[in-house]
């Protein structure tokens, strides 16, 4: 079986995690691992088992044997990267979120169709065995219609005006990096709302440290979400049917469980997984890759589209501009 050939652009704690689940896949390689400084990459190559180490990436780009590029650098550098990848046709897997606003997205995604390359988002949840039950459940319809969604994500880090979560110039703040999920869950659920209004507490560097989002659906559903990185909260999502409740347990967006609430009925849901997280949409990419696919079935273009206008929405109403 020829091994598809992975090379990361981005060599932090989340790439560290996707290599350590990327062994997990007999058809994947950790091939190629890129940095402007060539050391990080070499420590990180001979860390995480990777053949080849660059100093540039450009030069990991350059190499003929990679098949597809993660790309996990901050949020600002997205657009970049993916744009250089796409143009020596290697196939992406860019981090989530996509870019900062909706029309990176849209260069990002026009790239790739002039290119005829593959290009995703990585929005993991998206292929965790919980959320895709999450998501059967509720669309076979046996408890009813959605009536209303909770949705949370805070926790408390060190603060460091430098680093990418608080920095503004990296794209900081709670809403893209955390923020995001409880918004993905909602549109997954629910589709686009009607209406969308938000508050946010924004810190001394100016990106938002604590977010409410609320989103108005026809017949008085709503969505009430949150995303903070001033305090721990329960990262729980939620859902209320009409005969049920559905809670995605802690932490919602990561491997975890369902407890169905049906009267005094509660069963609890375990799904086993055993990695972060990450093998499985590495999974999935890989499978579109043997297709000749250059879209994802599952995480669309539009899909990603329509995410990342719900965040610019949210932050025009909170008034935070990158």
């Amino acid at each position: 079986m020829n091994k598809i050939k992975w090379g990361i652009i981005g060599l932090g704690k989340i790439a560290a995690k996707f290599c350590a689940d990327l062994e997990t896949l007999k058809d994947a390689e950790l091939y190629a691992v890129a940095s402007r400084n060539l050391q990080k990459a070499e420590e990180f190559a001979k860390e995480h088992n990777a053949t080849k180490a660059y100093g540039s990436y450009e030069e990991m780009l350059k190499d003929k044997d990679v098949d597809v590029v993660y790309i996990a650098t901050p949020h600002v550098f997205h657009l970049e990267n993916t744009l250089l990848s796409l143009s020596y046709k290697k196939a992406v897997l860019c981090e989530k979120p996509f870019a900062i606003n909706k029309s990176q997205v849209q260069k990002m995604i026009a790239a790739a169709k002039k290119e005829n390359v593959f290009l995703m988002e990585a929005m993991w949840t998206q292929f965790l065995p919980h959320f895709e039950s999450l998501m059967e459940i509720v669309e076979s319809g046996k408890y009813g219609a959605i009536k209303n969604i909770r949705a949370d994500f805070g926790f408390a880090p060190k603060f460091d005006a430098d680093g990418r979560l608080f920095n503004k110039a990296l794209g900081g703040g709670s809403l893209l990096d955390i923020g995001i999920y409880p918004v993905f869950l909602a549109l997954s659920l629910l589709g686009d709302p009607r209406k969308i209004s938000a508050t946010a507490s924004i810190g001394k560097t100016g990106v938002d440290e604590e977010c409410h989002i609320t989103f108005e659906y026809p017949d008085n559903v709503l969505a009430h979400l949150h995303s903070t990185v001033q305090k721990n909260t329960p990262t729980t999502a939620d859902i209320e049917l009409e005969k049920a409740t559905i809670v995605v347990n802690t932490r919602f967006h990561e491997p975890s469980s369902l407890t169905i609430i049906s009267g005094r009925k509660e069963i609890t849901k375990e799904f086993g997984v055993t990695t972060h997280g990450y093998n499985f949409e590495a999974a999935h990419v890989q499978k579109m890759l043997k297709q000749g696919r250059t879209e994802s079935d599952e995480m669309t273009f539009e899909k990603s589209l329509q995410l990342i206008e719900l965040l610019d929405k949210v932050r025009a109403d909170i008034q935070l501009e990158y």
